[in-house]
């Protein structure tokens, strides 16, 4: 098939996407998932009528999103709390204490993993600057108990004690908890005691926890839950457990685990957790919500003849405004909130110009330049950028799982280059000036990608991609295969525009 034949093939219709909004059958109903892409670990909190929540970022800065609804199922980004790289940000806590919001977080850091904690008046900020509590462990919950003191769950089943101020530890870690034990013949990738979150209700502490490993098989993950009159025990083990589980690889959502629970102010209760989608591992952890009733003895459950994957009746409340756009035509004064870098970066870096970010080159390519990336909400999408480089940089798109397995196309001064697996594929020897008009389209895991010279048409670049297997169960890291843009090498890479467009599920 020719070029202009293939570009034809592949030119389908697509539309820009808004993150944030759940796909609803009618303004009654929702279906999962709440957040579509690599969204793990929620934390959601309410306050009177208002939500808020926020999710683990990973290697990923700015960090730590706050997500703000009225409904539980529409949500619109807030601001970073997180405005510093410390490094790996796991499982966050996002509570209320007092007059002052809270988030306690672990981070795998240079010397090791740690707890952190960052405070606002406000869940829109700003936010305070991280406070090392000095403490292991990962998946921090916030309780307190009936004494009055404040606590930090942990992982594996600890507990430690916090200030009454919550911004340091008090004594040293205990053992409370042992966890629920599965049966010995489950498929799971291993026990991985995580994600202490506590419940209040009904003069019980309820503990949920996460069990059976984050990823592995589709049957890994879990969400189990216990109770005691006192946070750190003895606790009584529910008889639904476990409360999420995916029971089967022919199920559509895999590895479901780590809930937060939430009540409505009518008193409903809900459970958002993540899990990955079939297929889709590389989109990463998905948020998705479901509905809990309370039985006559005093544990929860997920609703009778619920499905994950059906259509289900949403709280009441109105949707929100101002759901997160992927695209930007960087016509603002800072960057959007779609936007993260890879690992560390320098805020001097980037500035807004002309209708236009211009990114100065960093490292000597994608994976030491702190690409800025978003995460895809679609199996099937297509990315779009015009740029323009100077001196000796080198600028394009990339799709990005870590610094050692990334995919795209660019343009330096001797012509196109791709990427694959994260090393350079093919220098195209043609130089073609500095000006270029890039595209990358990935449907179902098989990528393409074109460049259109300054007048000229849209040409395909021979080498194709098949990305799936860029995902944890491969790589590791717990993370996704992020969307964006890089300026390596020196000089300055100018991005007229970024545009996301979810695209049809086929060529």
């Amino acid at each position: 098939m020719n070029i202009p034949a293939r570009i034809l093939f592949f030119a389908l219709f697509a539309f820009t996407f808004k993150v944030g909004v759940s796909q609803q059958i009618n303004p009654g109903f929702y279906t999962n998932p709440i957040l579509a892409g690599d969204y793990p670990d929620p934390s959601v909190l309410r306050v009177n009528d208002d939500y808020y929540m926020t999710h683990s970022s990973m290697e990923f800065s700015p960090g730590l999103l706050i997500w703000h609804s009225k409904d539980l199922v529409n949500w619109a980004p807030l601001c970073y709390a997180l405005n510093e790289y410390l490094g790996s940000v796991y499982a966050p806590d996002l509570i209320k204490y007092g007059d002052l919001y809270y988030i306690y977080f672990p981070a795998v850091t240079k010397t090791g993993i740690s707890n952190w904690v960052v405070t606002a008046k406000n869940p829109a900020g700003p936010w305070s600057k991280p406070i090392d509590l000095h403490i292991g462990q990962i998946d921090p919950g916030h309780v307190v108990g009936p004494d009055g003191k404040r606590y930090l769950h942990l992982s594996d089943g600890y507990i430690v004690q916090l200030s009454d101020d919550g911004l340091s530890v008090v004594g040293e870690k205990r053992k409370v908890y042992e966890g629920w034990k599965y049966p010995a013949d489950w498929l799971v990738e291993g026990f991985c005691l995580e994600s202490p979150k506590i419940t209040f209700h009904n003069s019980y502490y309820y503990l949920t926890v996460a069990e059976g490993g984050t990823a592995g098989p589709a049957t890994s993950h879990m969400v189990v839950s216990s109770r005691s009159k006192a946070p750190w025990g003895p606790w009584e083990h529910s008889p639904y457990n476990p409360i999420v589980h995916t029971q089967s690889a022919d199920e559509t959502w895999w590895s479901k685990g780590h809930g937060t629970l939430v009540s409505t102010p009518g008193g409903d209760w809900w459970i958002m957790y993540h899990a990955y989608k079939k297929g889709f591992y590389n989109m990463g952890r998905q948020t998705l919500m479901e509905p809990l009733e309370w039985t006559s003895d005093g544990w929860f459950r997920i609703k009778k003849d619920v499905k994950t994957d059906q259509s289900i009746p949403k709280p009441k409340g109105p949707a929100v405004s101002g759901a997160m756009q992927l695209s930007d035509n960087f016509s603002g004064i800072a960057l959007g909130l779609q936007w993260r870098f890879f690992r560390e970066f320098d805020r001097s870096r980037f500035k807004f110009e002309n209708n236009s970010l211009l990114l100065t080159a960093e490292g000597t390519s994608p994976k030491d330049c702190s690409p800025l990336l978003c995460i895809p909400s679609d199996g099937s999408y297509q990315i779009e950028t015009e740029i323009e480089i100077s001196g000796d940089a080198t600028g394009g798109l990339i799709l990005m799982y870590n610094d050692q397995m990334y995919t795209g196309i660019g343009l330096n001064k001797n012509g196109i280059i791709r990427y694959e697996r994260g090393t350079p594929l093919v220098l195209n020897p043609t130089p073609l000036g500095n000006t270029v008009k890039l595209r990358i389209r990935n449907i179902n895991h098989q990528v393409c990608y074109q460049f259109q010279k300054p007048g000229g048409n849209w040409e395909m670049y021979e080498a194709s991609s098949e990305v799936s297997s860029y995902n944890h169960n491969a790589f590791g890291g717990f993370m996704s295969l992020r969307a964006g843009i890089f300026s390596a090498g020196t000089g300055t890479v100018r991005f007229s525009y970024f545009t996301y467009s979810r695209s049809h599920n086929s060529f």
